[in-house]
């Protein structure tokens, strides 16, 4: 680190912990509502003999179809970095930066509790010497 910069306080452990509890049960929440609108669009389309090829309905369904599983694998997705985070915060490497070891800010994390990496990190404009 350069003389000149001087390491941000780390994350509060308890308030960290708060925050991907928190993040954890909003993304289960929308995940289960996600696959609830799923699986109605699904048992809808299935007692209809909409064709998704010639059917003018068809590509909305599709479409639609598509657009929520993009958004469930997304939000599983999502899960996991939290499951990364909590397992970064249990091991004492959660608010390091995995790229260049330096203190994730604190504002950061506040934001993005999941974060890996520092700004100057994730950004790409950190020098490749430590």
């Amino acid at each position: 680190m350069p003389a000149d910069e001087t390491p941000a306080p780390g994350p509060v452990p308890g308030e960290a912990a708060a925050a991907l509890r928190d993040a954890r049960a909003q993304t289960a929440a929308l995940i289960g509502r996600l696959t609830g609108h799923f699986d109605d669009l699904v048992a809808a389309s299935a007692g209809s003999n909409a064709d998704d090829e010639h059917d003018p309905e068809g590509t909305t369904i599709a479409f639609e179809r598509s657009q929520l599983d993009t958004m469930v694998r997304r939000a599983r997705s999502q899960l996991a970095e939290i499951d990364a985070a909590e397992a970064r915060l249990a091991d004492g490497r959660y608010g390091t930066c995995e790229v260049c070891g330096h203190p994730i800010a604190p504002e950061r994390l506040e934001a993005r509790p999941t974060a890996r990496t520092c700004i100057t990190c994730a950004n790409g404009t950190r020098s490749t010497g430590r």
